[in-house]
């Protein structure tokens, strides 16, 4: 079976149970100042503050500067990962956050958006199993 929403014990995670409250967000931001993509430290304190904003508490952390000046950023979150690629040649940041349990995904995305001074954004969140 390709589609099975029950968990362990063929039981389906309940309104209250914490599993039901993870999600993927997925956000695809265009910025209007493109140097903002390439400015690693920059983009680490935007992070740092859409975590905050989110309630998540970061636990970790790791980025990369490709040759290109593009950027990959990862926060490891007690509650999950909040992760950014950048893209300067089209302008593009995409975004992901795996949040569970209270963590406020819309915050976090929204400071992350205002951060990267985001002209226009595409953002799909979409549940994801649990427990």
């Amino acid at each position: 079976m390709l589609v099975d929403e029950k968990g362990p014990g063929g039981n389906a995670p309940t309104p209250d149970d914490p599993a039901a409250r993870m999600r993927l967000h997925a956000l695809d931001a265009w910025v209007r100042d493109v140097e903002v993509l390439t400015d690693a430290p920059r983009l680490r304190k935007i992070l740092y503050d859409g975590a905050r904003e989110g309630g998540a508490l970061v636990v970790g952390e790791e980025f990369h500067v490709f040759p290109n000046g593009a950027v990959t950023g990862v926060l490891v979150l007690a509650q999950s990962h909040l992760s950014i690629h950048t893209w300067p040649e089209h302008a593009l940041a995409n975004v992901d956050l795996l949040s569970y349990g209270e963590l406020c995904g819309e915050d976090v995305l929204r400071s992350v958006c205002e951060g990267l001074g985001a002209e226009r954004s595409r953002l799909v969140c979409l549940p994801r199993a649990g427990g």
